[in-house]
């Protein structure tokens, strides 16, 4: 039988994903309480309402989300977020700049490239927001060069936020590769051997959004 891997972080009332950005508000919009009087005794509804910005939990970033011209959630083929070939790319336990020699000896063509740097085990902490890994320009021109198909990291930025330049969303969503931020549970996943899926609602005007992130492991 297949088997499943979680990648996405549950989103829950007030966490805080990225520091600055204000955490997502959950309530109910039509309680049970409040459902009675609409439907026959006995039967009630919930009816949630959420108000969050589009960079909560695990998300991915479309090109729009970089570039006016580029691509938003709604022009994304399934056949680039959905059943891709996976690849685990691990980093050492201390490695904070991710360069291009970490994926030079890998097929990266066609792949969902999932960079692993345990980082996710800082979720909901202070610890999580400070020198978090990234990969270095000359990785991301590395990975597009290789054709990659979309690159995930297990981080808090897919670059340096000290550097305003924002080369790696720069070059790859350029390249009109999406990028999936703030996954976890890669240290489930096998080197290679499993799909990955990364889909958000196909929402017109935007660029970014949280995805349900996960694996097929046959």
């Amino acid at each position: 039988m297949a088997k499943f891997i979680e990648l996405s972080h549950v989103i829950e009332d007030g966490m805080i994903t990225y520091a600055g950005l204000p955490g997502p508000k959950i309530k109910d919009h039509l309680s049970r309480e409040g459902s009675r009087g609409h439907y026959s005794e006995g039967t009630t509804f919930q009816i949630g309402q959420i108000e969050m910005v589009a960079n909560t939990g695990t998300y991915i970033d479309a090109p729009f989300h970089r570039y006016s011209e580029g691509a938003d959630l709604s022009e994304f083929k399934l056949s680039a977020i959905a059943n891709l070939d996976g690849l685990v790319i691990r980093t050492g336990p201390q490695t904070r700049f991710i360069d291009q020699d970490l994926f030079k000896s890998h097929d990266l063509n066609g792949k969902a490239v999932l960079v692993h740097t345990g980082w996710d085990k800082h979720w909901r902490t202070e610890q999580y927001f400070e020198s978090h890994p990234f990969l270095t320009r000359a990785a991301a021109d590395y990975l597009t060069s290789s054709g990659v198909a979309l690159v995930g990291i297990d981080s808090l930025n897919i670059d340096d936020t000290a550097d305003g330049s924002r080369p790696v969303h720069t070059i790859l969503l350029g390249a009109n590769i999406p990028i999936v931020e703030h996954m976890c549970n890669l240290g489930a996943l096998p080197l290679s051997g499993f799909k990955v899926f990364a889909v958000p609602a196909p929402v017109k005007g935007m660029g970014s959004f949280p995805v349900r992130a996960f694996a097929i492991i046959d």
